[in-house]
């Protein structure tokens, strides 16, 4: 049987809420059965994992600390309080992991061998809306995402939650600044297109079976004229008056859907 915590002071559980508030950025924090099933399955490194006595009474709790021990990452059952002062939900699942934060990077992007369709988010600031649109580009295929400087981090429990596992397999790049991130597909032979409402070309006019990257701007307002300009091509997604706007995740699963089409997915 595991050892027991029943202190919110003890040195795990204060280390849990630093992780989860973004005080120890090398970690994550990972809640609940799914989010933690996922992260095993990927090979994610777990450092420890607190859990409810009540977890292991499930048979999908107990299998999850099974191969949890059998990572080798360290299993400590807590007290419903304790629990309760490190989750990030209203109502949690009986489990906290902390694990080691993925590679990040250009060089993760690069290891790609099949034909690139990149999602690149500039200046996302909603974290559910970022683990979201994560989770749309590996299930419509893309082969990688960059999140610019200064957007969420697409590792906090939110986007997390959001991305329902995907930040674990998706290779991200994270930290880029705009230029740099579009210079490197310019140097790869990737063609960058803006989204932009106001552009003549529709998602279905482009040619999605050469290597690509979709570029979204901010939920609010979305690219800058400078910013669209830079990119290579643009594209707007027709809509229906008086509509102006899609949530950025339902547009990217607009324009990424077609490239899958044409791409044969």
């Amino acid at each position: 049987m595991d050892e027991l915590i029943t202190s919110r002071k003890n040195p795990l559980a204060q280390r849990a809420r630093s992780v989860r508030d973004g005080r120890e950025r090398e970690s994550v924090f990972v809640e609940g059965l799914r989010l933690c099933e996922e992260a095993l399955r990927a090979g994610v490194g777990f450092d420890f994992v607190l859990h409810t006595r009540a977890l292991e009474e499930s048979a999908r709790g107990s299998r999850l600390l099974a191969s949890l021990r059998e990572a080798r990452a360290r299993v400590v059952a807590v007290g419903e309080d304790v629990l309760e002062s490190v989750s990030d939900t209203k109502t949690p699942q009986g489990v906290v992991a902390i694990a080691r934060r993925p590679e990040s990077g250009h060089e993760v992007l690069e290891r790609v061998t099949s034909t690139p369709l990149v999602v690149i988010l500039h200046g996302a600031n909603n974290p559910s809306n970022a683990g979201a649109a994560l989770r749309v580009a590996e299930a419509a295929g893309a082969t990688g995402l960059i999140i610019t400087k200064g957007s969420v981090d697409l590792f906090s429990p939110k986007s997390l939650r959001g991305s329902m596992g995907s930040a674990f397999r998706l290779p991200v790049w994270a930290g880029a600044a705009f230029e740099e991130a579009l210079r490197w597909c310019a140097e790869r032979g990737i063609r960058a297109v803006a989204t932009d409402a106001s552009a003549s070309a529709t998602h279905t006019e482009l040619d999605w079976t050469t290597p690509r990257a979709v570029v979204l701007g901010p939920e609010a307002g979305g690219l800058s004229d400078e910013e669209v300009r830079a990119c290579e091509e643009s594209l707007g997604v027709p809509m229906r008056e008086p509509v102006e706007s899609l949530n950025l995740t339902t547009a990217l699963a607009v324009v990424l859907y077609e490239a899958a089409r044409q791409r044969g997915f």
